[in-house]
């Protein structure tokens, strides 16, 4: 070992010498300097397993109803004031100047000057035995008031699109860190072997503003991050043979490249290799198992009525009924991306009385559908429904250069949104949260996206503190160095 580090030495320069041990004398004083258990509460968790299976299932921290999650993501933010926020003294209002409070030291996306309040685009109703205001905008989800948990206090500090995106769905606005199906399936593994953990489904006319980092695997391996599925042809790239390329042929090609990549992990240690192995090896086992679970022509008339699903098309209604073929396979983490909510009112086709409706009929009848048919085979006893957006809208119509649009739209607004949940773990006909008259500010019981985080980490079987990663020297987690509270309220 002497002869070794002597060698080592000589080559290198007398600056690269002093560099490199000045980094290691400072490494060596903050790793004495620390104390013991700095960056997580006491319990220490063991996510170890071999590396040739990266996704083996391990038990959460503590005991846990929801074995997997279906994760909504509205893309571009719809209004809370048109389908769950019912404020009837807004609409008293309409057309009003906005109040010089509402704007005092604020920051918009496009208001400008001084824009008109705008009332509600759509009428409410109560619904359930817990009489949940929900709007005609979603006449299929008011059949379901009693199962849905309303969040009607979220809020974040980012007001742009990509970044409050980023923010809700990795608990950091930068780029670079793990999604939380990433956190989901690194901390749980996977349930089924054969397909992965983390499935993600896209659609509307493009890919969400936040881009694939929305299901990445930041600095957790490779093997965590989301895989997206296309919803016409394979529903993963390669899944299928190239022509003259048997399935036994393709196992002895597999066979070679695995005996290649052993040989080249032995010679550089990087567990990147290996988990290069184990995704081949699923690939082989998924061009079986994902290649039926995708094919929603083997459901009946009846189901396929039901969500208004058509296999020949692209549609969030078969991506619907997708996540219900993945859930009863046992995939852990399945995320809908649904594009085309930004309602700005700038066009027919962001107006909320025009373009905003079409986006609400194409959602309304697939998810109702898809609690309906979770429910009716046991699913939604043990899985995790979530729907939401990225931020909420303004009270206030959007008048960019200081005109009030010709179309009915709001403006980005971080101060309130609703969210919503269903499903294992979560109490079914309650709505938490207030805001005030005019749905601008929140009134009572506010909660972050940290605190949305940590509590959705609980019902996963995880104190937030403790599902980590070190990573540069600190111990990452999804919730990230600001304060979350599990808010207990809704949890069943």
């Amino acid at each position: 070992m002497k002869n070794f580090l002597y060698q080592q030495l000589q080559q290198q320069t007398r600056r690269e010498f002093l560099l490199g041990s000045g980094r290691l004398l400072s490494s060596a004083f903050l790793a004495s300097a620390m104390p013991t258990n700095a960056f997580g509460s006491e319990t220490q968790l063991n996510f170890s397993r071999p590396m040739s299976q990266p996704l083996a299932p391990l038990p959460p921290q503590y005991p846990s109803k929801v074995k997997r999650v279906i994760y909504m993501h509205m893309a571009g933010a719809p209004s809370q004031l048109e389908l769950f926020d019912y404020k009837p003294e807004l609409a008293k209002y309409d057309g009003k100047l906005c109040p010089d409070e509402f704007l005092a030291g604020k920051r918009f996306a496009f208001i400008s000057g001084r824009p008109s309040l705008l009332g509600p685009k759509a009428n409410f109703s109560q619904h359930g035995q817990s009489g949940a205001w929900i709007s005609d905008c979603l006449p299929h989800l008011q059949k379901h008031a009693d199962d849905l948990c309303f969040i009607k206090s979220m809020h974040t500090d980012q007001f742009n699109h990509a970044p409050a995106q980023i923010l809700a769905h990795t608990g950091n606005a930068l780029s670079g860190h793990p999604s939380i199906g990433a956190w989901a399936t690194y901390g749980l593994g996977s349930m089924n072997q054969n397909l992965p953990g983390y499935m993600v489904l896209v659609s509307g006319s493009r890919d969400p503003d936040g881009g694939k980092q929305l299901w990445g695997s930041g600095y957790l391996p490779s093997a965590y991050q989301g895989v997206r599925c296309r919803s016409q042809g394979d529903p993963i790239l390669y899944l299928s043979n190239p022509e003259q390329v048997s399935r036994s042929l393709r196992r002895v090609l597999l066979d070679g490249l695995k005996n290649l990549n052993q040989q080249n992990y032995q010679a550089e240690g990087d567990p990147e290799t290996l988990t290069r192995v184990a995704q081949y090896e699923m690939a082989y086992r998924m061009q079986l198992e994902a290649s039926d679970a995708f094919s929603i022509e083997q459901e009946s008339e009846k189901t396929l009525a039901a969500y208004g699903a058509k296999p020949s098309q692209a549609s969030f209604a078969n991506n619907c009924l997708l996540a219900r073929r993945l859930a009863e396979r046992d995939v852990r983490f399945i995320q809908l991306f649904d594009y085309g909510w930004d309602s700005h009112g700038s066009n027919k086709s962001e107006a909320l009385d025009m373009g905003f409706l079409d986006k609400c009929r194409q959602i309304d009848q697939p998810i109702a559908a898809l609690l309906a048919d979770l429910k009716s085979r046991g699913l939604l006893e043990d899985t995790l429904v979530i729907w939401g957006g990225e931020f909420g809208r303004t009270p206030m119509q959007e008048n960019r250069g200081g005109v009030d649009n010709a179309f009915a739209g709001r403006d980005h607004h971080p101060n309130a949104y609703t969210m919503w949940m269903a499903g294992a773990g979560v109490k079914a006909g309650y709505s938490h949260g207030q805001t005030d008259d005019m749905g601008y500010d929140i009134v009572k019981d506010p909660v972050s996206i940290h605190d949305f985080h940590a509590t959705l980490l609980y019902l996963l079987g995880f104190n937030h503190h403790d599902l980590n990663y070190r990573f540069q020297g600190l111990n990452q987690k999804l919730t990230g160095v600001k304060e979350a509270h599990i808010i207990s309220q809704l949890l069943a």
